[in-house]
């Protein structure tokens, strides 16, 4: 295959600004919603982008509940409650105090909630590519909430993933069968705008890994500054931001 031919089958420079764009600038929304309502057409087009995602032998193992009822939304909130005071005695006393002050949800203040679930008994006991791996399952439908968060990103929506609950306080929330798996609890709506910055780089709990420390030549532990030298050059100008996308976050 020519050189010109591979790139014909590269989307027009626009549009791989535009999907670099939705992954560079989509954030862990919880305290910025807006109460106005989803169009029906916008959430038809963001369930068939996650619809789309990859899934271990075409199983498709997900189901999206749509959660909008109030009493439903303050039982997960009053689980959410339980696992965040859990979870804060994990951490040192310095921690935990700064862990305290983070708003970690939006369950409440979002018009809608999402539960992505995972059906282990979809397509029978044996599904292709799942039998050697298991958890291939819940990774496919991890797959699809990330086409669901990207695809909110570019429709101008907000989402955030909630993994501070029980799954079996979700479960019970939301009566699930005991086959189907909670696998996201997703809070999205409208927002006031999209912090430049993950929330929680900002508030130093945590910074960005450089790129250039995760990136390994064939053995793990290998760097690619001595070995390939020139990948270990692209990624630094990447991680400064200096090549085609610089406005990327």
């Amino acid at each position: 295959m020519s050189r010109a031919s591979m790139k014909d089958h590269a989307f027009k420079p626009d549009m791989k600004e535009g999907l670099y764009r939705a992954i560079h600038s989509r954030r862990d929304i919880r305290s910025q919603f807006l109460p106005d309502p989803i169009p029906e057409e916008v959430l038809a087009r963001l369930l068939l982008a996650a619809h789309h995602a990859p899934s271990v032998g075409y199983s498709q193992p997900w189901d999206f509940l749509m959660i909008r009822d109030l009493k439903t939304r303050q039982a997960v909130h009053t689980a959410f409650l339980k696992a965040t005071e859990d979870a804060a005695q994990k951490f040192p006393k310095e921690k935990s105090d700064q862990y305290r002050t983070f708003k970690l949800e939006g369950i409440r203040e979002a018009p809608l909630n999402i539960c992505v679930t995972y059906d282990h008994s979809r397509s029978g006991p044996v599904v292709i590519g799942r039998t050697a791996v298991p958890v291939m399952g819940p990774y496919s439908c991890v797959c699809a909430v990330q086409n669901l968060w990207l695809a909110a990103r570019a429709e101008g929506l907000g989402l955030g993933w909630v993994s501070i609950v029980y799954n079996r306080d979700l479960s019970a929330a939301l009566d699930l069968p005991d086959h189907i798996e909670p696998i996201a609890y997703l809070c999205i709506g409208y927002v006031s705008g999209f912090p430049p910055e993950p929330e929680l780089e900002t508030a130093g709990w945590l910074p960005r890994v450089p790129l250039t420390e995760i990136v390994h030549d064939g053995r793990f532990g290998i760097s690619c500054a001595g070995n390939w030298p020139e990948l270990h050059q692209a990624l630094l100008k990447e991680q400064k931001g200096i090549y085609s996308f610089p406005n990327k976050k």
